[in-house]
Protein backbone atom coordinates (compact mmCIF):
# COMPACT_ATOMS: atom_id res chain seq x y z
CA UNK A 1 0.00 0.00 0.00
CA UNK A 2 1.43 3.14 -1.00
CA UNK A 3 2.47 6.10 1.81
CA UNK A 4 0.39 8.69 2.37
CA UNK A 5 1.70 12.08 1.75
CA UNK A 6 1.01 15.38 4.42
CA UNK A 7 -1.03 16.29 0.99
CA UNK A 8 -3.13 12.98 1.00
CA UNK A 9 -3.58 13.37 4.54
CA UNK A 10 -5.23 16.77 4.54
CA UNK A 11 -7.30 16.05 1.18
CA UNK A 12 -8.94 13.12 3.31
CA UNK A 13 -9.59 15.67 5.89
CA UNK A 14 -11.57 18.11 3.77
CA UNK A 15 -13.27 15.86 1.61
CA UNK A 16 -13.47 12.63 3.02
CA UNK A 17 -16.09 10.87 0.48
CA UNK A 18 -13.62 12.45 -2.61
CA UNK A 19 -10.35 10.86 -0.97
CA UNK A 20 -12.42 7.80 -0.73
CA UNK A 21 -14.21 7.89 -4.34
CA UNK A 22 -10.10 8.74 -5.85
CA UNK A 23 -8.92 5.38 -4.69
CA UNK A 24 -11.91 2.92 -4.76
CA UNK A 25 -14.62 1.58 -7.30
CA UNK A 26 -17.38 -0.21 -5.89
CA UNK A 27 -19.02 -3.72 -7.48
CA UNK A 28 -22.45 -2.37 -8.68
CA UNK A 29 -23.24 -5.69 -6.32
CA UNK A 30 -21.67 -3.75 -3.88
CA UNK A 31 -23.85 -0.53 -4.26
CA UNK A 32 -27.40 -2.53 -4.54
CA UNK A 33 -26.06 -4.09 -1.00
CA UNK A 34 -25.32 -0.79 0.37
CA UNK A 35 -28.46 0.90 -0.59
CA UNK A 36 -30.82 -2.68 0.46
CA UNK A 37 -28.75 -2.32 3.74
CA UNK A 38 -30.07 1.13 4.38
CA UNK A 39 -33.55 0.10 3.77
CA UNK A 40 -33.44 -3.14 6.40
CA UNK A 41 -32.37 -1.07 8.88
CA UNK A 42 -34.90 1.75 7.84
CA UNK A 43 -37.69 -1.22 8.62
CA UNK A 44 -35.55 -2.26 11.59
CA UNK A 45 -35.81 1.04 13.24
CA UNK A 46 -39.84 0.90 12.89
CA UNK A 47 -40.30 -2.39 14.16
CA UNK A 48 -37.81 -1.50 17.23
CA UNK A 49 -39.35 1.52 18.01
CA UNK A 50 -42.62 -0.12 17.86
CA UNK A 51 -41.76 -2.96 20.21
CA UNK A 52 -40.22 0.21 22.61
CA UNK A 53 -44.08 1.50 22.68
CA UNK A 54 -46.41 -1.84 22.99
CA UNK A 55 -43.89 -2.77 26.00
CA UNK A 56 -44.82 0.33 27.91
CA UNK A 57 -40.57 1.56 27.61
CA UNK A 58 -41.90 4.72 25.73
CA UNK A 59 -40.41 6.48 28.78
CA UNK A 60 -37.78 4.04 29.81
CA UNK A 61 -34.90 6.77 29.18
CA UNK A 62 -37.45 9.83 30.74
CA UNK A 63 -35.43 12.61 28.92
CA UNK A 64 -33.17 13.17 26.17
CA UNK A 65 -30.30 13.46 24.66
CA UNK A 66 -29.53 11.49 28.25
CA UNK A 67 -31.22 9.13 29.32
CA UNK A 68 -31.54 10.42 32.98
CA UNK A 69 -30.59 14.11 34.03
CA UNK A 70 -27.22 12.43 35.15
CA UNK A 71 -26.26 9.16 32.72
CA UNK A 72 -26.08 9.20 29.68
CA UNK A 73 -26.79 5.34 29.48
CA UNK A 74 -29.21 3.10 30.79
CA UNK A 75 -28.90 2.70 34.86
CA UNK A 76 -29.78 -0.67 36.65
CA UNK A 77 -32.56 0.80 38.65
CA UNK A 78 -33.99 1.69 35.05
CA UNK A 79 -35.17 -2.14 34.60
CA UNK A 80 -35.88 -3.86 31.20
CA UNK A 81 -37.56 -0.97 29.93
CA UNK A 82 -34.50 1.43 30.51
CA UNK A 83 -32.81 -1.61 28.35
CA UNK A 84 -35.48 -1.30 25.73
CA UNK A 85 -35.54 2.25 25.18
CA UNK A 86 -31.93 2.81 25.32
CA UNK A 87 -30.93 0.09 23.17
CA UNK A 88 -33.40 1.48 20.75
CA UNK A 89 -31.31 4.96 20.74
CA UNK A 90 -28.44 2.53 19.95
CA UNK A 91 -29.81 1.42 16.85
CA UNK A 92 -30.19 5.07 15.36
CA UNK A 93 -26.46 4.67 15.08
CA UNK A 94 -26.01 1.64 13.14
CA UNK A 95 -28.98 3.27 10.78
CA UNK A 96 -27.03 6.26 10.44
CA UNK A 97 -23.53 3.73 9.98
CA UNK A 98 -25.73 1.93 7.10
CA UNK A 99 -26.68 4.96 5.07
CA UNK A 100 -23.07 6.36 5.52
CA UNK A 101 -22.43 3.16 4.33
CA UNK A 102 -24.83 3.88 1.63
CA UNK A 103 -23.67 7.33 0.91
CA UNK A 104 -19.96 6.00 0.03
CA UNK A 105 -20.55 3.35 -2.26
CA UNK A 106 -22.96 6.01 -3.94
CA UNK A 107 -20.71 8.24 -4.26
CA UNK A 108 -17.59 6.38 -5.04
CA UNK A 109 -19.70 4.81 -8.24
CA UNK A 110 -18.10 5.56 -11.67
CA UNK A 111 -19.18 7.20 -13.42
CA UNK A 112 -20.33 10.00 -10.51
CA UNK A 113 -23.95 9.36 -10.19
CA UNK A 114 -24.99 12.77 -8.59
CA UNK A 115 -28.99 11.77 -8.26
CA UNK A 116 -27.91 8.60 -6.47
CA UNK A 117 -25.65 10.07 -3.75
CA UNK A 118 -28.23 12.53 -3.41
CA UNK A 119 -31.11 10.05 -2.29
CA UNK A 120 -27.92 8.99 0.38
CA UNK A 121 -27.74 12.49 1.77
CA UNK A 122 -31.78 12.52 1.66
CA UNK A 123 -31.40 9.78 3.93
CA UNK A 124 -28.69 10.58 6.39
CA UNK A 125 -30.81 14.69 6.81
CA UNK A 126 -34.30 12.65 7.30
CA UNK A 127 -32.88 10.16 10.07
CA UNK A 128 -30.85 13.45 12.00
CA UNK A 129 -34.30 15.30 11.70
CA UNK A 130 -36.53 11.87 13.10
CA UNK A 131 -33.55 11.49 15.84
CA UNK A 132 -34.77 15.19 16.92
CA UNK A 133 -38.03 14.80 16.62
CA UNK A 134 -37.70 11.59 18.70
CA UNK A 135 -36.42 13.53 21.47
CA UNK A 136 -39.35 15.41 21.13
CA UNK A 137 -41.70 12.66 21.68
CA UNK A 138 -39.79 11.49 25.14
CA UNK A 139 -39.40 15.69 26.27
CA UNK A 140 -43.28 16.10 25.89
CA UNK A 141 -44.00 12.71 27.15
CA UNK A 142 -45.30 10.46 24.79
CA UNK A 143 -47.53 12.50 23.12
CA UNK A 144 -49.93 10.79 20.54
CA UNK A 145 -49.57 13.73 17.49
CA UNK A 146 -45.85 13.96 17.79
CA UNK A 147 -45.80 10.03 18.16
CA UNK A 148 -47.21 9.97 14.77
CA UNK A 149 -45.16 12.65 13.13
CA UNK A 150 -42.40 10.18 14.54
CA UNK A 151 -43.74 7.29 12.34
CA UNK A 152 -44.93 9.27 9.16
CA UNK A 153 -41.20 10.72 8.84
CA UNK A 154 -39.73 6.92 9.39
CA UNK A 155 -42.08 5.99 6.41
CA UNK A 156 -40.55 9.22 4.40
CA UNK A 157 -37.11 7.07 5.37
CA UNK A 158 -38.84 4.10 3.80
CA UNK A 159 -39.66 6.10 1.14
CA UNK A 160 -36.18 7.61 -0.23
CA UNK A 161 -34.26 4.28 0.84
CA UNK A 162 -36.40 2.06 -1.75
CA UNK A 163 -36.05 4.79 -3.88
CA UNK A 164 -32.48 4.43 -4.21
CA UNK A 165 -32.22 0.88 -3.95
CA UNK A 166 -34.32 0.79 -6.63
CA UNK A 167 -32.48 3.34 -8.69
CA UNK A 168 -29.21 1.18 -8.00
CA UNK A 169 -30.12 -1.14 -10.47
CA UNK A 170 -30.68 1.07 -13.07
CA UNK A 171 -29.04 3.69 -15.65
CA UNK A 172 -29.26 7.50 -15.56
CA UNK A 173 -31.17 7.98 -18.58
CA UNK A 174 -34.57 9.50 -18.54
CA UNK A 175 -36.73 7.88 -17.24
CA UNK A 176 -39.14 5.90 -19.86
CA UNK A 177 -42.78 5.05 -19.13
CA UNK A 178 -43.37 1.29 -19.25
CA UNK A 179 -47.46 1.82 -19.66
CA UNK A 180 -50.30 4.25 -20.73
CA UNK A 181 -51.04 7.73 -19.40
CA UNK A 182 -54.58 5.93 -18.08
CA UNK A 183 -52.39 3.39 -16.17
CA UNK A 184 -49.96 5.73 -14.87
CA UNK A 185 -52.94 7.46 -13.04
CA UNK A 186 -54.22 4.85 -11.65
CA UNK A 187 -50.73 3.42 -9.77
CA UNK A 188 -50.98 6.90 -8.69
CA UNK A 189 -54.32 7.22 -7.08
CA UNK A 190 -52.97 3.73 -5.61
CA UNK A 191 -49.69 5.43 -3.62
CA UNK A 192 -52.32 8.08 -2.69
CA UNK A 193 -54.89 6.40 -1.43
CA UNK A 194 -51.68 4.05 0.04
CA UNK A 195 -50.36 7.67 1.66
CA UNK A 196 -53.59 8.03 3.02
CA UNK A 197 -54.04 4.32 4.69
CA UNK A 198 -50.85 5.15 6.22
CA UNK A 199 -51.68 8.28 7.74
CA UNK A 200 -55.38 6.97 9.10
CA UNK A 201 -53.51 4.03 11.12
CA UNK A 202 -51.43 6.76 12.74
CA UNK A 203 -54.41 7.99 14.57
CA UNK A 204 -55.61 4.14 14.76
CA UNK A 205 -52.59 4.04 17.10
CA UNK A 206 -52.58 7.32 18.68
CA UNK A 207 -56.09 6.84 19.66
CA UNK A 208 -55.48 3.00 20.79
CA UNK A 209 -54.97 1.46 23.92
CA UNK A 210 -51.37 1.52 23.57
CA UNK A 211 -49.55 4.17 24.77
CA UNK A 212 -45.97 3.74 24.88
CA UNK A 213 -45.70 3.82 28.39
CA UNK A 214 -47.59 2.42 31.62
CA UNK A 215 -48.44 5.58 32.84
CA UNK A 216 -51.85 7.75 31.95
CA UNK A 217 -50.40 8.86 28.66
CA UNK A 218 -53.15 11.42 26.71
CA UNK A 219 -54.79 9.56 23.29
CA UNK A 220 -56.06 11.30 20.58
CA UNK A 221 -59.78 12.35 21.04
CA UNK A 222 -61.76 10.33 18.94
CA UNK A 223 -63.59 7.14 18.57
CA UNK A 224 -60.68 4.22 18.19
CA UNK A 225 -63.55 2.28 16.64
CA UNK A 226 -65.25 4.23 13.95
CA UNK A 227 -61.49 5.38 12.81
CA UNK A 228 -60.14 1.99 12.69
CA UNK A 229 -63.34 0.96 10.59
CA UNK A 230 -62.22 3.84 8.72
CA UNK A 231 -58.44 2.14 8.39
CA UNK A 232 -60.63 -0.94 7.70
CA UNK A 233 -62.19 0.58 4.95
CA UNK A 234 -59.48 2.25 3.09
CA UNK A 235 -57.61 -1.01 3.61
CA UNK A 236 -59.99 -2.30 1.31
CA UNK A 237 -60.20 0.57 -1.02
CA UNK A 238 -56.56 0.00 -1.69
CA UNK A 239 -56.59 -3.74 -2.21
CA UNK A 240 -59.43 -3.23 -4.52
CA UNK A 241 -57.44 -0.18 -6.75
CA UNK A 242 -54.22 -3.24 -6.46
CA UNK A 243 -56.95 -5.56 -7.91
CA UNK A 244 -57.38 -3.47 -10.72
CA UNK A 245 -54.55 -2.19 -11.68
CA UNK A 246 -53.47 -6.05 -11.90
CA UNK A 247 -56.48 -6.96 -14.01
CA UNK A 248 -56.10 -3.76 -16.26
CA UNK A 249 -52.53 -4.62 -17.11
CA UNK A 250 -52.51 -8.29 -17.84
CA UNK A 251 -55.87 -7.03 -20.07
CA UNK A 252 -53.07 -4.60 -21.75
CA UNK A 253 -50.38 -7.01 -22.03
CA UNK A 254 -47.82 -4.64 -19.78
CA UNK A 255 -44.22 -6.02 -19.55
CA UNK A 256 -43.28 -8.76 -16.49
CA UNK A 257 -42.20 -6.27 -14.28
CA UNK A 258 -45.30 -4.17 -13.35
CA UNK A 259 -47.44 -7.12 -13.67
CA UNK A 260 -45.21 -9.19 -10.73
CA UNK A 261 -44.87 -6.17 -8.72
CA UNK A 262 -48.43 -5.49 -8.41
CA UNK A 263 -49.35 -8.75 -7.44
CA UNK A 264 -46.44 -9.13 -5.20
CA UNK A 265 -48.25 -5.75 -3.36
CA UNK A 266 -51.85 -7.53 -4.12
CA UNK A 267 -50.47 -10.67 -1.20
CA UNK A 268 -48.59 -8.25 1.07
CA UNK A 269 -52.19 -6.55 1.43
CA UNK A 270 -54.25 -9.57 2.06
CA UNK A 271 -51.38 -10.36 4.55
CA UNK A 272 -51.69 -7.20 6.26
CA UNK A 273 -55.04 -7.61 6.03
CA UNK A 274 -55.69 -10.74 7.73
CA UNK A 275 -53.21 -9.47 10.12
CA UNK A 276 -55.05 -6.37 11.28
CA UNK A 277 -58.76 -8.41 11.53
CA UNK A 278 -57.53 -10.93 13.59
CA UNK A 279 -55.85 -8.00 15.69
CA UNK A 280 -59.27 -6.42 16.00
CA UNK A 281 -61.29 -9.43 16.86
CA UNK A 282 -58.54 -9.93 19.68
CA UNK A 283 -58.29 -6.82 21.59
CA UNK A 284 -55.54 -5.82 19.84
CA UNK A 285 -52.32 -7.75 21.26
CA UNK A 286 -49.27 -6.59 21.14
CA UNK A 287 -47.88 -8.93 19.05
CA UNK A 288 -50.18 -8.61 16.32
CA UNK A 289 -49.99 -4.69 16.59
CA UNK A 290 -46.01 -5.44 15.85
CA UNK A 291 -46.59 -8.04 13.30
CA UNK A 292 -48.94 -5.10 11.84
CA UNK A 293 -46.61 -2.48 11.71
CA UNK A 294 -43.78 -4.21 10.26
CA UNK A 295 -46.31 -5.43 7.65
CA UNK A 296 -47.10 -1.68 7.18
CA UNK A 297 -43.33 -0.85 6.04
CA UNK A 298 -43.32 -4.02 3.91
CA UNK A 299 -46.68 -2.51 2.25
CA UNK A 300 -45.57 1.25 1.63
CA UNK A 301 -42.24 -0.45 -0.02
CA UNK A 302 -44.17 -2.78 -1.82
CA UNK A 303 -46.63 0.35 -3.71
CA UNK A 304 -43.33 2.25 -4.17
CA UNK A 305 -42.02 -0.73 -5.93
CA UNK A 306 -44.90 -0.67 -8.15
CA UNK A 307 -45.09 2.96 -8.62
CA UNK A 308 -40.94 2.53 -9.57
CA UNK A 309 -41.78 -0.44 -12.20
CA UNK A 310 -43.88 1.62 -14.25
CA UNK A 311 -41.26 3.07 -15.91
CA UNK A 312 -37.52 2.03 -16.80
CA UNK A 313 -34.51 4.07 -16.53
CA UNK A 314 -31.79 2.77 -19.36
CA UNK A 315 -27.97 3.29 -18.97
CA UNK A 316 -27.39 7.06 -19.66
CA UNK A 317 -24.64 7.52 -22.81
CA UNK A 318 -22.83 10.78 -21.08
CA UNK A 319 -19.53 11.41 -20.51
CA UNK A 320 -18.16 11.28 -16.91
CA UNK A 321 -18.84 14.55 -15.38
CA UNK A 322 -16.48 15.88 -12.99
CA UNK A 323 -17.38 16.08 -9.40
CA UNK A 324 -15.31 18.25 -7.59
CA UNK A 325 -17.93 20.93 -7.03
CA UNK A 326 -20.21 18.30 -5.38
CA UNK A 327 -18.16 16.22 -3.19
CA UNK A 328 -18.79 18.12 0.15
CA UNK A 329 -21.62 17.58 2.09
CA UNK A 330 -23.11 20.42 2.13
CA UNK A 331 -23.32 20.80 -1.55
CA UNK A 332 -25.45 17.26 -1.13
CA UNK A 333 -28.34 18.32 1.45
CA UNK A 334 -30.28 19.26 -1.71
CA UNK A 335 -33.00 17.00 -1.96
CA UNK A 336 -33.21 13.70 -5.00
CA UNK A 337 -33.83 14.00 -8.53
Amino acid sequence: MPNVTRADALAAVRNPLAFIAARWTPDPRTVRRAALTALVMSVVIVVTGGAVRLTGSGLGCPTWPKCTSDSLTATREMGLHGVIEFGNRLLTYVLCAAVGWAIIAARATKPYRRGLTRLGWAQFWIVMSNALLGGVVVLVGLNPYTVAAHFVVSSALIAVATVMWQRTREGDAPARPLVGRAVQQLVWVLVGASVLLILVGTVVTGAGPHAGDSSDVPRMPVDWDGVSKLHAVLAWIVVTLTFALWFVLKAVDAPKGPVDRTRDLFLVLLAQGAVGYVQYFTDVPPVLVGVHMFGSALVWIATLRVLLAMRERPEATVPDLPVQAHDSASASIAGPR
